[in-house]
């Protein structure tokens, strides 16, 4: 299942990650995963979630971040929430692009794992294979 929280910079995107995160490490009987582009967010969640730097495993494009999803899945299937904070960041900015990535990680995660992206744009600027996990 994918969700995804939009809006501009500044509106609070990844403050309402960071909640959704600490809350899921109180309700989650699984492995929580965090994902994101340097370390921002390090020290701001639960030291029980699993943290990873995209820059550190050479994740730049939206196929490379669907595969390392896919093999930490692959790897650990007990992982049943996973948070991305700034997916443009990481993947870049061809909206076309991140729809196409969120059906296929849709497609691999069914009902079985959460994840939830933060994309810095508005609803109004995204096409609907985007704005359909908002």
């Amino acid at each position: 299942m994918i969700k995804i929280i939009t809006g501009k910079k500044g509106t609070g995107k990844t403050k309402v990650l960071i909640d959704d995160i600490n809350e899921a490490v109180k309700n989650t009987n699984g492995c929580i995963v965090c994902i994101e582009k340097g370390d921002a967010l390090r020290r701001a969640v639960s030291y029980k979630v699993r943290w990873c730097d995209a820059d550190q495993f050479e994740v730049k494009s939206f196929d490379a971040f669907y595969g390392f999803v896919a093999g930490m899945l692959a790897g650990n299937y007990d992982i049943k929430e996973v948070y991305v904070d700034g997916i443009l960041k990481i993947g870049g900015a061809d909206f076309s692009e991140l729809g196409i990535m969120f059906d296929k990680l849709d497609k691999l995660t069914g009902d079985e794992t959460k994840v939830v992206f933060t994309v810095s744009a508005d609803a109004s600027e995204l096409p609907e294979s985007v704005t359909k996990f908002a």
